[in-house]
């Protein structure tokens, strides 16, 4: 079957636009029978991956970073529909690539173009967020304040742009006030951050959730209320360290929970994002649901 390849070009600053000839040599490599389109603003991918669906392709791959295969990933969930959903697949060609690396994808274009042409799929879970489906993870708090000031900046790229961004909002200290309910338990209080994960890693460096699995039917996610900057500075390397091996929930302030929902009312407003894609700066109430083994991804 024909593959629908979607490009990004904007993903790594522009960088995926100057690689598209390296993409379609590694491509037409391993003998992949596609079509490559170009999107050409921000949600177009959206927009492009739910025709191709209509169209009947299969797979549907996503070449860019994580914000890029969330898009695709939407386009292709979005209308549940009859049927078998198309095989979904990543070219990785982003700034931190959390999904590839979390799934044990190559960034090397050719060898991640010979895993789409081997066709081996595995059921990935899929997390949402109000109206908006993920695959990787989701925050809200000091997260998405931190990726609302990488995305504003000009001139750092890559992953320092990331742990640049992350003290400057360390030095901010943003606090909230939250209602968290989950399918076994409750809190209220003061809350610096809520991370939810399908994966443990994000941002390039930062495990915000060590033990998330995007094969266990469930979402696992992090809460916790850190005062101080220092507190926060002190935790910083902790949540650089994957899980086992010191990482930042054996503070006795975060907690890391496995849930199928997850509601959430906060005071005052919180930016949110999914998968790095910031899809509100100021929302009140959240719900994230679970839909185990949703979507059929093309894997190791």
């Amino acid at each position: 079957m024909t593959a629908k390849i979607i490009l990004n070009p904007y993903a790594n600053r522009w960088l995926a636009a100057k690689r598209q000839p390296e993409l379609e040599e590694a491509l037409n490599s391993s003998g992949i029978e596609y079509e490559l389109i170009v999107s050409e603003y921000i949600g177009h991918t959206i927009e492009l991956a739910a025709q191709a669906r209509q169209e009947g392709f299969s797979p549907i791959i996503a070449a860019g970073g994580d914000s890029t295969y969330n898009e695709v990933a939407n386009g292709i969930l979005q209308d549940p529909g009859e049927g078998d959903l198309p095989h979904f697949g990543i070219m990785p060609m982003g700034t931190a690539n959390d999904l590839a690396d979390n799934l044990g994808i190559s960034k090397d274009l050719s060898e991640a173009a010979q895993l789409i042409a081997q066709r081996h799929t595995r059921q990935l879970d899929v997390l949402q967020v109000n109206e908006r489906y993920f695959l990787n993870n989701s925050g809200l708090g000091i997260e998405p304040v931190i990726t609302i000031i990488q995305s504003k900046m000009k001139y750092l790229r890559g992953i320092l742009r990331y742990l640049a961004a992350t003290l400057l909002g360390i030095a901010q200290n943003p606090q909230w006030e939250m209602d968290l309910e989950w399918d076994t338990g409750q809190y209220s209080g003061p809350v610096t951050l809520v991370s939810v994960g399908n994966n443990p890693r994000t941002g390039g460096l930062f495990y915000t959730v060590p033990h998330a699995s995007p094969f266990n039917g469930k979402l696992t996610f992090v809460y916790g209320g850190v005062e101080t900057r220092l507190e926060l500075l002190l935790l910083l390397p902790k949540i650089m360290k994957p899980a086992g091996e010191g990482n930042y929930i054996s503070h006795p302030d975060v907690h890391e929970i496995e849930t199928q929902e997850l509601t959430i009312q906060t005071r005052p407003s919180t930016p949110v994002h999914a998968d790095g894609e910031i899809i509100s700066e100021a929302i009140h109430e959240l719900t994230y649901k679970t839909h185990p083994a949703r979507l059929p991804m093309l894997l190791p």
